[in-house]
């Protein structure tokens, strides 16, 4: 055990990707699909042993234990792992060549949900579990390395708060256990008290939408796809129905708040969690985007017969909900009211909107990409501040130390980030044109991929330009852009910085 605590984290995990094989190989079993399954054991074990043979080289390796080797291990996953998850689809997709696959297994990974192959390509029920399913360990990976390493380093939206106002729960909650360990400990500390949640809720989610009458193959993909945020429901899945879509719903809060998968505040019970800054104010923007989109189909709706349909209303209403939310925690179902809407009132997909919700993202600590919630609120925050100071310039702001840092410290963060997330957009954008994708999809492509939103484009674009349409350029620069995304820009400059590597 003490060997296994002292190998790098990157090789504990390569070495976890080989049992996470047995999934879509008893799938494939019990499909009769002989052949996937044979496939999917052999690329197991053959990792295995290759993972193996490195754990044995790297056991004399000296563990060091800085914030740098930390992210360097993180980032490193995101690089190797992709190319191990792709192993098995290379026997089972030969049509595809390996940058292909690569790309898919790193979509995956980042929870970002981008296909190559969901339009007009059926890759089977076990690739499509082992799409899913990838996705799910990568929400896992995001949530646990945001405690074990991001929380205890001040990145990844905790430099909101610092260590004269903490972000409440620093001193207790699960990030804070096990400071003294290394990595590997920290990790292994978090998965314990994350990773039971987080497959309970997978469970529970999966049990739900089966009663609510999905296949039980569909539920378990919808109930991965919501709980990681990636989306992920197979070539040409669909969403469900009315029963369906309210479950997802209710699941999709979750990834709102770090706050869902642990209690800052325990005594604050219920009240606590409706106090939380995130859940507030991705309330906010739920009502007013809900409100504005119905509106905008209302007012479509105006002189023709269906204009007069109260049920139609009705529904368009509900998709305007359910769309804003999924958009806001960057997963990308749409409602099948949401389509109902469009055709009631006769207007098109409201792009920019769907954009903009995406950009901001889900909590801090989260399974969400994006901008998060809480820079933005600290923005909002710093902004009522400056609003009150022209009209009274001697008040003084108060409510507590950690508010006064949200308002001064925390709001330059955020929007050191914003500036940084919108120019790396512009970047991206940039290198996309060079290789000859146009202006609109280029934009709708790197707020996708920076926010891992893949269904965003299908989404803005209604299928005129598809993630299959990318080259290899293209590929490689989405692919650069959603490890950019996923590990967030503080934590790439963090590692290029001098000041950090001397820590």
């Amino acid at each position: 055990m003490r060997g296994f605590r002292n190998l790098p984290l990157l090789v504990i995990l390569m070495g976890l990707t080989a049992p996470a094989m047995l999934a879509p190989m008893a799938l494939a079993v019990r499909l009769g699909d002989f052949r996937s399954a044979r496939v999917f054991l052999e690329s197991g074990i053959l990792i295995f042993l290759f993972v193996a043979l490195v754990a044995v080289a790297s056991q004399n390796r000296p563990v060091r234990r800085t914030g740098r080797d930390h992210l360097m291990d993180l980032l490193g996953a995101y690089v190797v792992l992709p190319a191990l998850l792709a192993l098995p689809l290379v026997f089972l997709v030969p049509t595809a060549t390996f940058s292909e696959l690569y790309f898919e297994m790193l979509s995956s990974l980042t929870t970002t949900g981008a296909s190559l192959f969901d339009h007009g390509r059926n890759l089977g029920e076990p690739i499509d579990l082992w799409r899913g399913f990838v996705g799910w360990l990568g929400g896992l990976l995001i949530l646990v390395s945001a405690f074990a390493i991001l929380a205890p380093l001040n990145l990844g939206g905790f430099e909101i708060y610092s260590s004269k106002a903490p972000m409440p729960g620093m001193r207790g909650g699960i990030h804070a256990h096990g400071r003294g360990l290394g990595v590997s400990g920290r990790m292994a500390r978090s998965l314990f008290s994350l990773g039971p949640i987080y497959l309970g809720l997978t469970v529970i989610l999966s049990i739900a939408l089966l009663l609510s009458g999905e296949r039980a193959f569909s539920a378990v993909m919808k109930a991965m796809a919501t709980l990681s945020t990636s989306g992920i429901t197979g070539s040409g899945g669909s969403h469900g129905g009315l029963g369906s879509e309210i479950l997802i719903f209710l699941f999709l809060l979750l990834a709102i708040s770090r706050r869902s998968f642990t209690n800052d505040n325990p005594r604050a019970g219920l009240a606590g969690v409706f106090d939380d800054h995130e859940f507030r104010l991705a309330g906010g923007l739920m009502l007013f985007f809900t409100v504005l989109l119905f509106l905008r189909h209302w007012v479509g709706a105006i002189g023709v017969e269906a204009g007069r349909d109260s049920l139609a209303a009705l529904r368009a209403l509900w998709g305007s909900l359910f769309t804003t939310l999924s958009f806001l925690t960057t997963t990308g179902f749409e409602s099948v009211d949401w389509h109902a809407a469009r055709e009631w009132s006769g207007l098109g997909s409201s792009g920019i909107i769907l954009l903009f919700l995406s950009g901001i993202g889900g909590g801090v600590a989260t399974t969400a990409g994006g901008i998060k919630l809480l820079r933005a609120y600290a923005i909002y925050q710093h902004s009522m501040r400056e609003f009150r100071k022209l009209t009274y310039p001697s008040s003084v702001g108060g409510a507590g130390q950690a508010a006064r840092h949200i308002r001064r410290e925390g709001a330059y963060a955020a929007w050191m980030f914003l500036v940084l997330f919108v120019s790396t957009v512009t970047l991206v954008m940039l290198a996309l044109a060079l290789t000859g994708v146009g202006f609109v999809d280029s934009l709708a492509l790197s707020v996708a991929a920076l926010s891992t939103t893949g269904p965003l484009l299908d989404a803005v674009r209604e299928g005129a330009f598809v993630w299959g349409d990318l080259d290899g350029a293209g590929r490689l620069i989405l692919g650069l852009a959603m490890i950019l995304g996923r590990m967030e820009i503080f934590v790439i400059i963090a590692l290029v910085s001098p000041e950090f590597w001397r820590r």
